[in-house]
This record gives structure tokens, C-alpha cells and sequence, in this order.
């Protein structure tokens, strides 16, 4: 079983700044993709960026692209969410997510896009608790 804690979030104003904290703990063999999902009011889960065992950057949405940076330190199982001049429409609950992928960055690239309804969210089974982020205007 694997466990995922989230932490950091809450409400700032746009163009601030907010980080997010995700630690892995369980069974940690340290052999599976780890990233965000977000979800705004009525809208459906998106990926904002995903990062594979090896801490190669697998995916990050073109709308946080240059404003969100994706971390992890693999020996403490730990991925951040370093998200800078924020904005309105970044608001949502952000998710903490992963699963047991083979190591490399291809083999986190392929288990993203292996669906094809484009929900890349369905495929990871281990999820955190969620943290609501608010940017105002």
C-alpha cells in the first residue's frame, strides 16, 4: 500500500506564489510516476505536471508551462508543486498522485498516454487528499 500526503496550498493573490508538497509512504520502491491533477467547479480532473522515478518531467500542461515547476527528491519520496505568478483561473483542488510504473521517463510518458478518452487521471490508483488553491484577482 502506498500513501500519499499532501501539503502547502491555500488562497493567495494572482501573480503570488504557493508550493505544494506530496510524500510517499508504504511500500516506496520509488518505481512509479508522481505528479499533480487539479479540478475546478464543474470541470474535469487536468493534468498539470508529472514526473517519473527517475525525475525526468513526463508532462506539464502548456497553461502552468513557465510558471509551475515539478521536483522530487526520490530518496525521501517526495515531489513539489512550486507554482509562481498564479492566476485566477489556477484555482482548484490540486491532487497528489501515482502509481507503480517502470522507471524510466518513457515508461511515465507511455502510462500517461495510454488512454484513449484522454483521461490520463484514470490510469494512476494512488491518490493524496487534495488541497484547494484560490487565486484572486
Amino acid at each position: 500500500q502506498v500513501q500519499l500526503v499532501q501539503s502547502g496550498g491555500g488562497s493567495v493573490q494572482a501573480g503570488g506564489s504557493l508550493r505544494l508538497s506530496c510524500a510517499a509512504s508504504g511500500y516506496t520502491a520509488s518505481m512509479y510516476c508522481m505528479g499533480w491533477f487539479r479540478q475546478a467547479p464543474g470541470k474535469e480532473r487536468e493534468a498539470v505536471a508529472v514526473i517519473s522515478a527517475g525525475r525526468g518531467i513526463a508532462y506539464t500542461a502548456d497553461s502552468v508551462q513557465g510558471r509551475f515547476t515539478l521536483s522530487r527528491d526520490k530518496a525521501k519520496n517526495t515531489v513539489w508543486l512550486q507554482m509562481n505568478n498564479l492566476k485566477p483561473e489556477d484555482t482548484a483542488m490540486y491532487y497528489c498522485a501515482a502509481d507503480f510504473v517502470g522507471g524510466s521517463w518513457s515508461d511515465c510518458v507511455n502510462f500517461l498516454n495510454s488512454r484513449a478518452d484522454g483521461r490520463p487521471d484514470r490510469n494512476f490508483g494512488y491518490w493524496g487528499q487534495g488541497t484547494q488553491v484560490t487565486v484572486s484577482s
